[in-house]
Formats: structure tokens, C-alpha cells, sequence
């Protein structure tokens, strides 16, 4: 079922926390919501493809890359993972790679832009962390609201 942020803006103004614009749709859904899970990596997707594969399906995986321009976090081999673990989708403060393989998956995937370049394979990072970007805090367990009008968070479930 399909949630308008802009309807949870005006049902619920005081229990939301709303991102900062910036963010691009590239998955092949457009609104999607879910429980967060998150990730914080520099260059190095490895947690990335972790948590895509441990996390709870429904749930919608959020990336801090730190906004770094240096390489993609995330391409078509793990957009796949997250259609085939029916994850609701992923939000990266990142780049992607393969934007045409990440748009025929039927998951949502938000992120800065696109970049060519694969990241590091290292395994550094933070997981399951309060995360900083957006104007936001995005807390593992509160919930993501994403359509075309933006991106809302808040601590509990607000809609089915």
C-alpha cells in the first residue's frame, strides 16, 4: 500500500523528521517505507552487501558514504540482492553504479547521484549506529517514508 509523505506531513507534523532534499530515486519502485537498518562506510561497500544479505526483509537499509564522490557503494549485483531478500529499499547518502540495472529491480534505492567506479573491499565501516546526514538522524529501528515528494522518518510506525 502506497504512503504520501506529503499526507503523513500533514497527519502527523509533530512526530515527523523530514530529510533534507538532494536525495535521488534510481530504484524501480518510487515509494516505499520500513524499518531502518543502517550502515556507515568510506569508499568501501562491504558492510553494504552484509547488510543487504543479514538484514530483516521490509526493512530499508540506510548508507552513510559520508556524501564521498570517490566511488559507488552500491551497483546491480546488490540492488539484486535486496529485490531477491524483498527488502523495501535502500537509501545511500552515496553513489551508485549501474543505474539502468538498479532501475529494472523492484526495490527503491535513493542516492546522490551516479559514479562509474566500484569501491573498496576492506570491510570498514560502523553498523546499526545512529546516522548524520540530511539534516536528519537516522535511528536503526524508527521508520523511512519514500515517494517522489521526499523522505520522512519517524520513531514508530505510522501507517500500514
Amino acid at each position: 500500500m502506497e504512503v504520501k509523505t506529503a499526507d503523513l506531513c500533514d497527519d502527523y507534523p509533530d512526530k515527523l523528521r523530514i530529510a533534507s532534499p538532494g536525495l535521488k530515486s534510481f530504484g524501480g519502485v518510487k515509494s516505499f517505507h520500513g524499518p531502518i537498518s543502517t550502515v556507515q562506510v568510506k569508499d568501501d561497500n562491504v558492510l553494504v552487501r552484509k547488510a543487504l544479505e543479514t538484514i530483516p526483509p521490509g526493512n530499508v537499509l540506510v548508507v552513510d558514504g559520508m556524501g564521498s564522490q570517490n566511488c559507488a557503494l552500491m551497483g546491480g549485483n546488490l540492488a539484486a540482492i535486496a529485490e531477491k531478500r524483498n527488502l523495501a529499499g535502500v537509501i545511500i547518502h552515496g553513489y551508485i553504479r549501474d543505474s539502468l540495472e538498479v532501475a529494472d529491480t523492484d526495490v527503491g534505492v535513493l542516492a546522490l547521484g551516479t559514479f562509474p567506479l566500484k569501491s573498496k573491499k576492506e570491510g570498514k565501516g560502523e553498523e546499526s549506529i545512529p546516522l548524520t546526514f540530511g539534516n536528519v538522524v537516522w535511528h536503526p529501528g524508527d521508520y523511512a517514508y519514500v515517494d517522489e515528494d521526499g523522505v520522512v522518518l519517524a520513531e514508530e510506525k505510522l501507517h500500514d
